[in-house]
């Protein structure tokens, strides 16, 4: 059923702002917001519990037939003001199409055989999207998230445009441990990038097997404790710039990895 909302101070509007704004109150609410058709339409079609829907009467004029499906997997649906829209929205041209959804429970593992990347403290939620959406793209089977940022954070599902939804993701405290224990019982390889020079070139390697890849925090690099445990490798650089920004140093990782599969 149909309800109205046209005051700003309507409490399904003000928790749908908290879960957009608090990482903290996600994580105790177990529930998370989406902006946009795309990325909220995603959502319902991969699955993602929505629990309420939140729409303007001109974004369901315009696309009535994709929201048709979003709108009957919701819980609730609101119809709401412009000004209702704006107090949601995080961008400066709001679509009108907004959602909280459940966070899903399951926790994806490693296959044997397979090519990951784990992230080594990424704390730029751009970043992180991009190089999920990347990861995506190309074919990678899951990330392993260690100390980065909010997965559920706004501005990185806009920058994954649903990856963060679809690919399967292992997050872990210990990141040494859990890359040893992946080393020892299912036979991954470690990769730790880093713009040593004295690191050996990525082109060269032999990427067959099972491998998973870090990629480390944008001002830090990857830790000392998980270089220890991986062969460092470099992306090879004629130009000047001494390293590349975290989320184009993991794109031209991961297509090397998936380019000599």
């Amino acid at each position: 059923m149909m309800v109205k909302i046209e005051s700003l101070q309507n409490e399904s509007v003000k928790h749908a702002r908290k879960l957009a704004d608090s990482a903290s109150f996600r994580r105790a609410e177990n529930a998370f917001f989406l902006e946009g058709l795309r990325l909220c339409c995603d959502a319902a079609e991969t699955g993602i519990s929505v629990k309420q829907c939140f729409v303007t009467q001109q974004a369901l004029d315009k696309d009535e037939a994709r929201l048709t499906s979003l709108l009957s997997a919701a819980g609730q649906f609101f119809l709401v003001s412009s000004s209702v829209a704006q107090k949601l929205s995080q961008t400066q041209s709001p679509q009108g199409v907004f959602c909280v959804c459940e966070m899903p429970q399951k926790q994806a593992s490693l296959q044997p055989g397979g090519v990951y990347v784990a992230l080594d403290h990424i704390q730029d939620p751009a970043n992180l999207g991009a190089i999920i959406r990347t990861a995506e793209a190309l074919g990678i089977d899951g990330a392993v998230l260690c100390g980065c940022c909010d997965v559920y954070n706004p501005k990185a599902q806009r920058a994954a445009m649903g990856s963060l939804l679809r690919l399967p993701l292992i997050a872990t405290d210990d990141l040494p441990t859990f890359l040893l224990e992946q080393q020892s019982k299912n036979g991954f390889r470690l990769l730790a990038t880093t713009p040593d020079a004295g690191a050996q070139k990525l082109t060269t390697l032999d990427l067959s097997g099972g491998v998973i890849a870090v990629i480390g925090n944008e001002g830090n690099g990857v830790t000392q404790q998980v270089l220890s445990i991986c062969n460092r490798v470099t992306i090879p650089m004629n130009g000047r710039a001494e390293s590349l920004n975290a989320s184009m140093a993991a794109a031209i990782t991961m297509w090397e990895l998936v380019r000599k599969r």
